[in-house]
């Protein structure tokens, strides 16, 4: 539809909004909706055209109109509420010459209507409210998306999520399911007798997290303040406290590029218990992805083609072995500069990388994607992870793990450094590589230094990306269509005001 003939059905909108304004108030709110769609069907599902004929079963329903079928002297609606789709059948004779006139007169496809009536079969046996009032409550002023192909176009459905929900079924089981997963989360952590808790978004120090945090000033104090890249540190806080099991479900924002698989600000699970040693936290890992697989129904699911068992037991792989196999270089390669140099090629970081930095940055361009069915990777080299405890016997490598799943990490867990003296001195070098020029280098945070000061037990913690969850789950390709509303660049490619 061009632009032109859209301005024209908007103001033929507008004009009979002016109708309705006419005879008073437009938008009313006293209209009381008594039943549901999913309710009515679920409730009458064994009543048959005689059965309800005789119970006289009255209904009030309201939603969008988003079917009409004007015959005559009769009509048919299709409303759609929040439980999904009822039909309505009107008649003149029923309602009345004016209000009739009114549903083909002054009535469209996306209006919002409340409708009371009794309850009636079709011929076909398609349950129906036979109308015997329907009032207008809201106008739509713009013709919504074509009724049987839906919003197609994916950058409008983005950019307008609410014309996408209002027709895309397929998008609203995407956000239902987000919102399962969410509370699949919840309960499971409530049922291992964790503390659910809220930390501060915005934080005098950006730490937590290799990332390039967003800057913004408190004005009353004077001070600068950043956005949370990570809720880590406090959440370790809490555990020095005395609050042994503490998980948090929380928004990050971390200033950095669009992708796939990165939205600047995105939602994570983060969980911390005393006494928990990397290898329990992967058990409760596993535990808990079985038991979000199993409470959406998504056990198996696809990616790329391949069938993913989510209800099996998960794979583990050392890092070093990964890139062994996955590259062909040998045990001593893998921890050979020159020799990661020449695999990695241009993909090589700066002259100044380290042998641990340089296979760490080999494993995520030649190991990452080749790891499709659920597998963790332990034995991360130390220099990439600054809050690791480091392993006992290797201490080149941190007791850390992050799990993949279709080729993307979905979490990423570890035993924490609660050694004060270590702390500084990891965030002493995170401050020499932000002077080098690396902008998502870690910041000292020199309060949390002081809390591991009075203790902070023997303690294991992970990330969990929610969004990739539910990516994963729902076969979503990219992580817009897992976001309600995603982060995109100002229409017409400006900056913006």
């Amino acid at each position: 539809m061009s632009a032109h003939a859209d301005n024209d059905l908007s103001e033929q909108r507008r004009a009979k909004l002016r109708a309705w304004r006419a005879r008073g108030d437009a938008y009313p709110n006293d209209f009381r909706r008594t039943d549901f769609a999913a309710d009515l069907h679920e409730r009458l599902a064994d009543k048959n055209k005689e059965a309800l004929a005789e119970d006289n079963v009255e209904a009030a329903v309201a939603g969008r109109i988003m079917l009409r079928r004007m015959m005559g002297k009769a009509c048919f609606l299709t409303i759609e509420d929040m439980s999904g789709r009822i039909q309505v059948y009107a008649r003149l004779d029923g309602l009345g010459q004016d209000a009739y006139a009114d549903i083909e007169g002054l009535m469209d496809l996306g209006d919002i209507v409340g409708v009371r009536g009794t309850m009636m079969r079709t011929m076909r046996g398609e349950l129906t409210v036979e109308a015997t009032s329907i009032e207008l409550l809201s106008k739509c002023l713009h013709p919504p998306p074509e009724k049987f192909h839906g919003l197609v176009d994916q950058e409008m459905r983005y950019r307008a999520r609410y014309l996408d929900l209002m027709v895309n079924e397929a998008s609203r089981q995407v956000f239902r399911l987000r919102s399962t997963v969410v509370s699949a989360i919840r309960a499971f952590f409530e049922a291992h007798d964790f503390f659910e808790v809220e930390t501060p978004m915005m934080q005098p120090v950006a730490s937590g997290a290799a990332a390039r945090p967003f800057t913004t000033h408190h004005n009353a104090l004077d001070m600068p303040l950043y956005l949370r890249v990570a809720p880590e540190l406090y959440l370790k806080r809490l555990v020095v406290g005395g609050f042994e099991r503490v998980f948090e479900i929380n928004r990050n924002f971390r200033n950095e590029g669009l992708s796939t698989r990165h939205n600047p600000e995105f939602t994570m699970l983060e969980f911390y218990q005393a006494y928990a040693s990397v290898d329990e936290v992967m058990a409760l890992t596993t535990e808990l992805i079985h038991e979000v697989a199993a409470r959406t129904g998504r056990q198996r699911v696809t990616v790329d083609g391949k069938e993913i068992d989510l209800s099996a037991d998960f794979d583990v792989i050392a890092m070093e072995d990964a890139v062994c196999e996955y590259t062909g270089l040998s045990l001593d390669d893998v921890w050979n500069v020159d020799a990661l140099r020449r695999a990695l090629g241009d993909d090589a970081p700066d002259k100044r990388a380290s042998a641990g930095e340089l296979l760490f940055a080999l494993f995520e361009a030649r190991v990452e994607p080749h790891l499709v069915m659920p597998t963790y990777v332990t034995g991360y080299p130390s220099e990439v992870s600054p809050l690791s405890r480091a392993n006992d016997d290797r201490p080149e490598i941190v007791d850390r793990f992050e799990l993949f799943v279709g080729g993307r990490e979905i979490a990423n867990g570890f035993s924490e450094l609660n050694d004060p003296d270590e702390q500084l001195a990891r965030f002493h070098a995170q401050e020499a590589r932000r002077a080098a020029g690396d902008a998502e280098a870690m910041r000292i945070d020199h309060d949390y230094v002081r809390a591991l000061e009075y203790g902070l037990p023997p303690t294991g913690g992970q990330g969990l990306g929610i969004d990739r969850l539910v990516m994963l789950l729902s076969g979503a390709s990219t992580i817009r269509d897992v976001l309600l509303f995603p982060l995109l660049k100002p229409e017409g490619g400006g900056h913006g005001d």
